[in-house]
Parts: structure tokens; sequence; C-alpha cells
């Protein structure tokens, strides 16, 4: 049986899992909206913009006191699966 302490943290996890879904949601809605803007498949890998957007998370990560480890890849993953999402998504 698990206890009560695991339980209660458990449910706060799932709480919080909740809220990202959220967040990834208007993220999608986000990146849609910049797919649209973009005329050429060669647009959708942008490498200075991911290597700034690193370069900010890891910086907040250590001013947050953050492992920068997992925020970093927590991101590189996101990246990776937008970038998928938008070459399938990619009309033109």
């Amino acid at each position: 049986m698990i206890n009560k302490k695991l339980e209660s943290i458990r449910k706060k996890l799932d709480n919080l899992d909740n809220h990202f879904l959220s967040l990834i949601k208007k993220r999608t809605l986000l990146v849609n909206q910049v797919l649209l803007t973009k005329k050429f498949k060669n647009q959708i890998v942008d490498k200075k913009r991911i290597k700034k957007i690193l370069a900010n998370i890891k910086s907040k990560s250590i001013k947050k006191n953050i492992d920068v480890k997992i925020t970093n890849e927590i991101w590189k993953s996101m990246i990776r699966a937008y970038i998928k999402y938008e070459f399938r998504k990619f009309k033109k």
C-alpha cells in the first residue's frame, strides 16, 4: 500500500502535469502562428534562435537554482518535438 505522504506528493505532481498541458496548448497555438509566417520549409529550423533559447534557459535556471541539465534536456526535447510538429503541419 502506498503511504499517504507519497500519495499526496503524486497528487501534486498530477496537478502540475495538468498545468503543463495547458501551457503546452498555449505554446502550440503560438507555434501555429509562427508557422503561418514561414514561406519555406528551410525556415523551420533556426539554429541561432535555438542557441539563444537554450542559453537563456541556462541563465534563468542558474538564477532560479534549478538543475541546468534537467532544463536543458527538457527544452532540447521540446524544441525537437515542435520542429517535428512544424514539419508535419507545414502547408506551403
